[in-house]
């Protein structure tokens, strides 16, 4: 049997579109996976999903409880759970906003703002093997596509326009 050569193989056939959730569902997976086995390795062994949003977005400076629930897409109750859970660890903590005693920040904490610093190496670590492994323009159209999703309507969500995470470049 001959080899077949570049020119004779069959074209590829395009993605089917009822694949992309699914796909993007377990791209999600293996790199929130991976950002766990790597900040494990630094020392941090209680990575939760919620906390590489949340820590970065707190690096920036205190964030009201509410608005960590806009980001995070959850309720403010919810969000409560969240910052009880970086509380409970030692890497936030709140206290009242000094323009509106109503107003609950969250801050870092000394320990916790090593944690972020430690998520933003490692998600710039990722980002940087991502892009040796995939052609430039590649990697723009496949931002482009994941950006339609963010900024598209979804039946009872609304738009996204702006990006609530503050975490876009």
């Amino acid at each position: 049997m001959l080899p077949i050569e570049p020119d004779d193989r069959p074209p590829e056939r395009p993605a089917s579109p009822g694949a992309f959730g699914d796909v993007l569902a377990l791209a999600r997976l293996h790199w929130v996976r991976e950002m766990s086995r790597r900040l494990d390795r630094l020392g941090y062994h209680d990575v939760r999903r919620s906390d590489v949003f949340v820590v970065r977005r707190l690096l920036r400076g205190p964030v009201p409880v509410g608005r960590l629930g806009e980001g995070l897409a959850i309720t403010r109750q919810a969000a409560r759970r969240v910052v009880d859970g970086l509380e409970q660890r030692g890497l936030a903590s709140t206290v009242r906003d000094p323009s509106d005693a109503r107003r609950l920040n969250v801050v870092l904490t000394p320990e916790g703002t090593r944690y972020a610093r430690a998520v933003v190496d490692v998600v710039h670590a990722l980002n940087g093997e991502l892009a040796a492994r995939v052609a430039p323009g590649d990697l723009e159209v496949a931002v482009s596509v994941l950006r339609s999703v963010v900024d598209g309507e979804w039946a009872g969500s609304g738009p996204g326009g702006d990006d609530p995470t503050g975490l876009t470049d």
